[in-house]
């Protein structure tokens, strides 16, 4: 079985570990609503994506009363 000549240094260990670390999400402030929302995304509290109305909020609301029920 193979095994290790030596022990495995913390500098290696981290170098080794360096990419696995979590990067923050990258949140925009909203041009309509001013909620913070994912930049590139359409806005969940609005609806709206580039100063235009994508999704009206009554049809969100809507479908979520009919998800609810069934």
């Amino acid at each position: 079985m193979a095994v290790p000549k030596r022990k495995t240094t913390p500098s290696k260990r981290n170098m080794r570990r360096s990419h696995l670390g979590l990067s923050a999400s990258n949140f925009v402030e909203c041009p309509n609503c001013g909620e913070l929302k994912l930049s590139h995304h359409i806005c969940s509290s609005c609806g709206f994506y580039n100063k235009k109305s994508i999704v009206s909020m009554e049809n969100l609301d809507e479908n979520n009363e009919l998800d609810s029920d069934s």
